[in-house]
């Protein structure tokens, strides 16, 4: 009958019906063009302008730890460490909590109860980092400080992560920050993700026997599970690229440290703390530099986490 319909249309309105799928279709192309050409446009900016330093330091850059103004020598290495391990900490403490606190609010807290508390979460995801920052350095500095990295060093001082002088200020307490920031995109993200469940896959897992708590994680969690990753994506997308909270409580210091008490730099802090007062050129390209190396940590994090994902589901889709 459709197709009856479609044939008994005039000509003019078949013609116009075309032009209107081929305008919209050209239309959505040229936005998703857009996207690569905003990406192509900035690798090339930053490729562009740290061309001194590439062409000085070459790949060395990369694994020097050196970065000393006065005789223009520098290194990116501390500030990759620095990224990468605060996300990582930070990462280990938000999903454990965000993927929790979300499935509390979706399956078992009551809807006033829910509604309210993910109403709280959206507000703490609206915050500016910079209201974080101050409010980490008056108040979790001198907590770290004073509680609980001598804690920390009274009982687990065995182990090198958790040894060295309590500064209050360092790769913890900037992960500590990262992780307050990001647990609430990952408790947005997944609490949408386990509504959109259907409800039928509760009311089968409920009538065969399976218990409350059964039914979410054997059954809810697993069918949700993409939209989970993507809340965690989120979550470190926002935890590599965060600055000024992180300026602010990290240290920084351009150095290593194995212990998480130690200060420390990352990549967008030192952008953010040197770009306006870089009077040369070579430290200029250096910090610009910085920016590429960040836009590629990002890509290439971001694409092994994917992998793992696809495997990840590739492997629970097979069956015996």
């Amino acid at each position: 009958m459709a197709s009856t319909a479609v044939a008994d249309r005039p000509a003019s309105t078949k013609i116009a019906t075309q032009t209107g799928d081929l305008v919209a279709r050209w239309v959505a192309f040229i936005f998703a063009a857009l996207v690569l050409l905003i990406v192509v446009v900035l690798v090339f900016e930053l490729w562009q302008g740290s061309q001194p330093s590439r062409a000085k330091f070459g790949w060395g850059f990369l694994t020097s730890s050196a970065w000393n103004p006065v005789t223009e020598e520098f290194g990116a290495l501390p500030f990759i460490y620095g990224t990468v391990i605060t996300s990582f900490v930070a990462l280990l403490i938000s999903i454990p909590l965000g993927v929790g606190a979300a499935v509390f609010l979706s399956e078992m807290a009551p809807a006033g109860l829910s509604n309210a508390l993910t109403f709280m979460v959206e507000l703490l995801a609206a915050f500016p980092s910079v209201i974080y920052g101050l409010l980490a350095f008056l108040t979790l500095v001198p907590l770290m400080r004073s509680y609980v990295e001598p804690f920390l060093k009274r009982t687990l001082g065995f182990l090198p992560f958790f040894r060295g002088p309590a500064f209050g200020v360092g790769y913890l307490t900037a992960s500590l920050v990262l992780a307050i920031m990001t647990f609430p995109f990952i408790i947005s993200v997944s609490r949408e993700s386990l509504l959109a469940v259907p409800r039928e896959q509760r009311e089968a897992a409920l009538a065969l026997g399976a218990t409350k708590w059964e039914t979410t994680w054997h059954i809810v969690v697993p069918y949700a599970k993409l939209g989970i990753y993507g809340s965690i994506f989120l979550g470190l997308a926002r935890a590599l690229g965060e600055t000024m909270a992180v300026t602010m409580v990290i240290g920084n210091a351009p150095e290593i440290h194995a212990s998480l008490l130690s200060p420390g730099y990352s990549i967008a802090s030192v952008i953010a703390n040197e770009f306006a007062e870089a009077a040369t050129g070579v430290r200029i390209a250096s910090l610009i530099e910085l920016g590429l190396v960040l836009f590629c940590l990002t890509i290439i994090i971001n694409g092994i986490a994917r992998l793992l994902i696809i495997a990840t589901t590739s492997k629970g889709s097979k069956r015996p």
